[in-house]
């Protein structure tokens, strides 16, 4: 099962304190560097998901649309 995004990212925080310590081997420290990657991209990749789904709510002529949400660049 796919982790929500609040524990890819709490797992992302755990690899950056494991690696900011800098007590793991050369190796070591790679295979967290690679996982590291991997929650970045699941937590962005959730994040842009979310972004899309998001609808604002618009009053116009006494009536409520909705609009696609569009992010400011």
């Amino acid at each position: 099962m796919e982790n929500t995004f609040e524990q890819s990212l709490k797992d992302l925080e755990q690899v950056v304190s494991e690696l900011e310590k800098g007590d793991l081997s050369l190796d070591q420290a790679i295979e967290k560097f690679e996982k590291g990657i991997e929650l970045s991209k699941e937590c962005s990749k959730k994040l842009d998901e979310a972004e899309k789904k998001i609808n604002v709510l618009v009053k116009k002529d006494s009536e409520i649309i909705e609009e696609n949400f569009v992010a400011a660049e």
